[in-house]
């Protein structure tokens, strides 16, 4: 025969299994993170897209649901975007430009990605085809995907159906890889900070400003001195934004008009500017190799936390300006 007690147990544990199964048929489940941005959202197959950046290209379309986004210096020292996608893809994307040497090693650090672009010159046709990914460009895809907007004009016009290109993805069974770490840490905001209400980004044919929302916990964005306004009706605007300094160099290859492409070096070291929450930490990145990806350290060499969100990285070699608030004065 059972005595009191053991029955009592007997009673206590199976109230306590029953308890903890409820708990966890009431509990959620923790969401999923994009390994990219840190933001809710599925680790989808990564999907870079070229877009124009002239003021004529303006708005863009889809970009603020990029993970990551890229301003990269081109010819006659204008600026293009590579677009980052993994945790949610548009329908549409645009206006889409051609490719430029630099990309190839920027894509490298996300592994098999598949490469949407309007085209390229001959001489870098071969660099691409040799590179880790899936080559996309408009030349190898109908019309239905790399459509024309009748709205806009050329060479402004191009917009990927990204939603039919997905689509062939999986039809066809391309490898692409998921999105994975890329190097970049999400936490806390750490100590150190200097507050921060605006900064300014200098290309030599081209600005961006960032200008700290409280309301939005977010860097508004601004092109050349107009409201950085997507097709949509958002103002862009990451909550982290990195300004890297790079080391930017005539290369090999020329546009259609012979104007040289320049070339930004984002393997090796040197200073970047972190932007996040109002404040700008000064840090160290490194990138040892094309495939592997970035990181940003501070000089005791902790890494920097980015805030979950989207992110823009501006690769430049002119130094930025900065505003801070104005110092509150105490009696």
């Amino acid at each position: 025969m059972f005595s009191r007690r053991s029955v009592a147990c007997v009673v206590l544990s199976c109230l306590v299994l029953t308890s903890c199964s409820f708990v966890s048929k009431i509990l959620p489940d923790a969401p999923t993170r994009n390994a990219l941005s840190g933001r809710e959202g599925t680790n989808g197959p990564v999907l870079v897209v070229k877009i124009d950046d002239t003021t004529q290209a303006h708005p863009q379309v889809g970009l603020e649901d990029a993970d990551i986004v890229y301003i990269e210096q081109v010819e006659g020292g204008l600026t293009r975007l590579a677009a980052v996608f993994s945790s949610v893809i548009p329908q549409r994307i645009g206006p889409v430009r051609s490719a430029r040497i630099s990309d190839i090693d920027i894509v490298a650090q996300f592994g098999r990605v598949a490469f949407a672009y309007s085209g390229a010159q001959k001489k870098l046709l071969p660099a691409i085809a040799a590179a880790n990914l899936q080559d996309l460009g408009a030349q190898r895809q109908s019309p239905t995907i790399f459509t024309t907007d009748p709205n806009r004009a050329q060479p402004y016009a191009m917009v990927l159906r990204a939603d039919l290109l997905m689509q062939k993805i999986k039809d066809k069974n391309f490898e692409i890889d998921p999105a994975k770490s890329v190097g970049f840490t999400f936490g806390e905001l750490q100590d150190g900070g200097a507050s921060t209400t605006k900064a300014v980004m200098h290309w030599p044919a081209a600005t961006y400003s960032a200008t700290w929302s409280q309301q939005e916990s977010r860097w508004l964005l601004s092109h050349n001195n107009s409201a950085d306004v997507a097709e949509s009706g958002v103002v862009l605007g990451p909550t982290t934004l990195v300004i890297q300094m790079v080391t930017i160099t005539p290369s090999e290859y020329k546009d259609k008009v012979g104007g040289v492409t320049p070339y930004s070096q984002t393997v090796g070291e040197g200073k970047a500017y972190v932007l996040r929450n109002g404040q700008r930490f000064i840090t160290t990145w490194s990138r040892p190799s094309s495939d592997s990806g970035t990181t940003f350290t501070f000089a005791d060499g902790a890494i920097m936390n980015f805030d979950p969100g989207q992110i823009w990285i501006a690769l430049t070699d002119r130094e930025p300006d900065f505003t801070s608030p104005p110092e509150v004065k105490t009696k």
